[in-house]
């Protein structure tokens, strides 16, 4: 259980915890109609305060390796759903939201390097056992983990559009970046979802 791979479920503890909290886990079941198929990556756009951080915290408790969440999710619509406990806790998870990395950067290089950085600073304590022939790329170390253990992964990213924010006119930037989600996530065999949140 790491805080970008695997991690715990908390977030959305602390969601379904809250004085007012509205039952969203069918989105669950949306989300599982894709999983390793050819519409495997989805992204969601919608306004400031509609819940998509929450909802990718939702999906992040039900997927996650890194925690238990069959009791976090007993009283709630996905617990009736016949595929319930088929994905429940069963896949590699990597969820960052790009606000964190973009605030800590000064370009989008800066940003991309310090991403990959940290997501394979995790990736190899937890399968230091696994060969790479490049342990400072990311999609070969992501590839080389799902042949070596056949895990595949879930790759959920809030706020991804914050790079067209704070670029708006600098179509270099944003080509670079778009680039780098193109090679991370597109047709990769390692990934059985992919799942965007973002207001553009």
């Amino acid at each position: 259980m790491g805080i970008y791979l695997n991690p715990d479920n908390i977030e959305f503890y602390r969601a379904t915890n809250s004085e007012i909290y509205v039952d969203k886990t069918e989105l669950i079941r949306f989300t599982n109609r894709y999983l390793d198929t050819e519409h495997r990556n989805l992204c969601v756009s919608r306004p400031r305060r509609f819940g998509k951080s929450m909802a990718a915290n939702m999906l992040v408790a039900y997927y996650s390796r890194g925690c238990d969440s069959r009791g976090l999710f007993n009283n709630y619509k996905i617990a009736q759903d016949k595929d319930f406990e088929k994905h429940l806790n069963k896949y590699n998870v990597i969820h960052v939201n790009m606000l964190d990395f973009l605030g800590r950067t000064d370009s989008v290089d800066d940003m991309i390097n310090y991403l990959t950085r940290r997501l394979l600073w995790e990736l190899k304590k937890e399968y230091s056992d696994v060969e790479c022939f490049d342990w400072t790329d990311i999609v070969d170390v992501l590839t080389s983990i799902y042949y070596a253990k056949q895990q595949s992964f879930i790759i959920i990213i809030d706020e991804w559009d914050c790079v067209f924010r704070r670029y708006p006119n600098d179509y270099g930037e944003q080509k670079v970046y778009l680039d780098f989600l193109r090679f991370f996530i597109k047709d990769k065999v390692y990934m059985s979802l992919s799942y965007m949140t973002g207001i553009l």
